[in-house]
């Protein structure tokens, strides 16, 4: 007996010894969500979820800054997510960033958009904050993507060195003043005429007075 009992300890440490033992390893229950609204490349916000963060990729910037293949990598999430005729997301780990946004797979009718985006060239990089359970296929179709030099990796020494700020909008030019032109006619004297009209009025201007003409040059209060 003692020794059927040594041998079944052996056998369970041997057995669990290869089980993984970082449960992030192990991606959740796929389950179907609708879009909401498309952010950018790596970030969009579904139903019962909210606005979530794709994992374990890094596209380029296409919002406050903009940066080679930003815009084309934002475009293909956003055209393939419209298009698509069915959505699902996938847990693999901790549900939230330090952002608050939730960590998901993201599936386009049956396809890993993660890894559709890193075929077309279109991520830079990965975040690794723990074992992903499709780590090692992105890993591999990156490898690839690099040696086809599609997207970024046409030039990745121009594109994932350049960084270009988003212009800031110009404020609305506002309308020029017009000059106020004073109504009022009759003046006590040229010293309030003047006020009014610095250079004086001629014969026949409704704020003209004979008496303000002292020379009879038909312009009164000229200087």
């Amino acid at each position: 007996m003692k020794k059927i009992s040594i041998y079944a300890i052996i056998v369970f440490f041997l057995s669990t010894a290869f089980v993984p033992m970082n449960a992030n390893a192990v991606a959740g229950q796929k389950f179907t969500v609708k879009l909401q609204k498309c952010i950018d490349g790596d970030t969009a916000k579904f139903s019962k979820i909210g606005k979530a963060r794709f994992l374990y990729i890094d596209t380029p910037e296409s919002t406050n800054r903009i940066q080679p293949y930003g815009k084309t990598a934002s475009n293909y999430t956003c055209t393939s997510l419209k298009h698509a005729k069915k959505i699902q997301v996938q847990y693999d780990g901790p549900k939230k960033d330090k952002y608050g946004r939730t960590l998901v797979w993201v599936w386009v009718d049956g396809k890993l958009l993660q890894k559709k985006l890193i075929d077309k060239g279109y991520v830079k990089g990965f975040y690794d904050y723990g074992t992903y359970s499709y780590e090692k296929t992105l890993r591999n179709a990156q490898a690839n993507a690099k040696k086809k030099r599609v997207g970024i990796w046409s030039n990745p020494k121009k594109n994932l060195a350049t960084s270009v700020a988003k212009p800031a909008k110009k404020p609305a030019k506002k309308p020029a003043k017009k000059p106020v032109v004073s109504n009022k006619t009759n003046f006590k004297n040229c010293t309030e005429l003047r006020k009014y009209y610095p250079n004086g009025v001629p014969k026949g201007h409704k704020a003209y007075q004979a008496k303000m003409d002292r020379d009879k040059d038909g312009y009164a209060c000229e200087r």
